[in-house]
């Protein structure tokens, strides 16, 4: 039994150093920020988590940086809070009809491979997305497949919100309950300006309802952690369009749980690194992230 029990240790410290190996950040190459654009640090970040239900940690999907930075955040506050609240992960980059999968590579009860092959995962999770789940699941903590299912939001961004009053009961358990709230005005505008002269069409409406159906989903499942579990702190790693300014997922989540206690991380690379622009960066987020850009990045865009 002793010999067993080292054994265990020894695997276990093995892959804590793997996931640190991945992960090494280098303090010159980020700069962190409160809201206003004053110094800040990770350490304040996890500080800021005690008095928080849910965390957004809002990325460019490319940004190497980014990722290691989610996965130090995502280890401090396990490391500091994990034995006195239910720590959970939630993640963009699965669809909610993946989570009997995620569950199942969970549990050990199906390879690696074949849970990347199953649930869909992102080209890049190897790279970036794998050191958290690897240490959710060393830890037994809950991974969370959080968005709507990418043919589903495709249905919408077609045919209008409306197309999703077709699909069986089984299909909408995979979304945020029908009707989800329509986009604010703030993001509404924001999305048009993103979109550009496309923003203005009749697919730039339906193509933001698709979005908005992407938003509610992602919030209703942080939303479903934090009812199912007291004192829950849920992480959530999403694209920073999502949840920058306070607005999209996480207006919708203040519409599913008004008490919600929610802080925003957002993680932008940015040219002017490692300058804080106050026009641009100002309350991106409770913490804004900046990044150098001249980094390489996870992959070509």
């Amino acid at each position: 039994m002793l010999k067993r029990l080292i054994a265990l240790f020894i695997v276990s410290a093995a892959m804590t150093q793997i996931f640190y190996a991945q992960t090494q950040l280098v303090e010159a190459n980020y700069r962190v920020f409160d809201a206003e654009g004053k110094p800040a640090s990770v350490n304040q970040i996890v500080d800021a988590l005690q008095s928080a239900d849910a965390v957004f940690l809002g990325e460019q999907h490319d940004d190497q940086t980014a990722h290691a930075l989610q996965f130090e955040i995502f280890r401090m506050a396990f490391d500091r809070y994990g034995k006195s609240r239910p720590v959970a992960l939630s993640l963009e980059m699965f669809e909610r009809d993946a989570q009997l999968v995620v569950d199942e590579y969970l549990q050990d009860l199906i390879s690696e491979a074949n849970f990347i092959a199953a649930s869909r995962a992102w080209n890049n999770y190897k790279t970036d997305y794998r050191p958290l789940v690897e240490f959710a699941k060393q830890n037994k903590l809950p991974v969370i497949a959080a968005n709507a299912p990418r043919r589903y939001v495709n249905l919408v961004s077609r045919k209008g919100r409306e197309a999703l009053n077709q699909l069986s009961a089984e299909a909408k358990n995979s979304l945020a309950p029908l009707p989800f709230a329509a986009a604010s005005k703030e993001y509404s505008e924001k999305f048009a300006a993103l979109m550009g002269a496309g923003g203005m069409t009749s697919h730039g409406a339906t193509l933001l309802e698709s979005q908005s159906l992407w938003d509610a989903t992602m919030a209703d499942s942080v939303a479903k952690i934090l009812q199912s579990k007291k004192n829950a702190l849920a992480i959530h790693l999403n694209g920073g369009f999502h949840t920058e300014n306070r607005l999209g997922t996480v207006e919708h989540l203040l519409k599913y749980n008004p008490k919600a206690r929610v802080l925003v991380v957002t993680i932008k690379s940015v040219e002017n690194f490692p300058n804080f622009d106050h026009a641009k960066d100002t309350k991106a987020g409770d913490f804004v992230i900046l990044t150098d850009p001249k980094l390489p990045r996870s992959f070509k865009r």
